[in-house]
């Protein structure tokens, strides 16, 4: 559906984008990161047809951005970071502005603009001036005007940006259903831990360049460089720790508390130890009861600050 070939975006002698390869497949949800100014929304902005790259090609269901804009802009729906509504008008108004935009005619129109309420779940304020709405739901009735048309591909630029945390969950719980619909999603966002959980893959981008791309679970397991347990005991932790320590495959112990006053302990195993089972049943065996044994998760957000340096171009 998507497809990039050494994209590149040159301001002098700057790279706004430095040889881009993408491949979105139908159906993908791919999450686009990485600090402002890293090339995010300049991709999306070639790939849209309304900024012209230096050089390389892009190619959006099946056509090229140089030859076929027209087809791509009935194919896709770009939402932007940032876009403008008209104030003065009802929420109905405006959607059926646009899809009179879209050349959306006859009584159909009215049912697709009730339906893509229905969809962001916004039909409790289809008459409500397009001015009264918070930014979580302005968001939302830029998802529907994008989805009036049914485009195939979205693409969507930081649709969680300035959010408050109820509207976020809104958002990814829109994304999730649209995922569902079979739509192919390119999204850039910062709020990095809830990408993990509505991509299928995910790219990492700085300065132009693309640092890493592929499945969420590849990209957390190229970035993890040792295996990490989380254990606890119902009790006598100290001596857990110590037995711990003294097991020749463990490099380190140490204990941590979360959010909730649970105390567990964090064991780094040494770098050419792979497999972990065999410590759980040595702390059964010499009697301990264990009441948590898991390896520790690398989220997205760890594999970001892994992987970036905050350098923009």
């Amino acid at each position: 559906m998507i497809e990039t070939r050494d994209l590149t975006k040159m301001y002098g002698d700057l790279y706004a984008l430095n040889r881009l390869n993408l491949v979105l497949n139908q159906g993908d949800v791919y999450g686009f990161i990485g600090p402002n100014g890293a090339g995010k929304t300049t991709t999306m902005r070639i790939l849209a047809t309304l900024l012209n790259p230096t050089w390389g090609e892009a190619y959006v269901c099946g056509h090229s951005i140089y030859n076929g804009a027209k087809e791509i802009r009935r194919a896709i729906g770009y939402m932007p970071d940032f876009f403008g509504v008209y104030d003065d008008m009802k929420v109905i108004e405006y959607l059926e502005f646009f899809a009179a935009a879209y050349r959306i005619t006859g009584p159909g129109r009215k049912k697709i603009c009730e339906e893509v309420l229905e969809l962001v779940d916004l039909t409790y304020k289809r008459d409500a001036l397009v001015t009264s709405l918070s930014r979580g739901m302005t968001q939302r009735l830029g998802l529907a005007r994008v989805l009036l048309h049914d485009p195939q591909v979205l693409l969507l630029d930081e649709p969680a940006s300035g959010l408050d945390p109820r509207a976020r969950i809104e958002i990814r719980a829109l994304l999730k259903e649209l995922r569902a619909m079979g739509k192919t999603i390119l999204v850039s966002s910062h709020i990095l831990p809830e990408l993990a959980d509505i991509c299928n893959k995910i790219g990492i981008i700085e300065q132009g360049q693309l640092l890493v791309n592929g499945a969420v679970s590849d990209v957390m397991k190229q970035v993890r460089t040792d295996v990490v347990i989380n254990v606890s005991v119902a009790d006598r932790m100290t001596d857990a720790a110590d037995f711990l320590e003294k097991q020749p495959e463990v490099d380190s112990v140490d204990e941590k508390t979360d959010l909730n006053d649970h105390t567990y302990l964090v064991v780094k195993m040494k770098p050419e130890v792979i497999t972990y089972g065999f410590l759980a049943q040595r702390l059964i065996e010499n009697g301990f009861e264990l009441t948590l044994f898991r390896e520790d998760e690398i989220n997205l957000e760890t594999a970001f600050m892994h992987l970036t340096k905050g350098i923009t171009s």
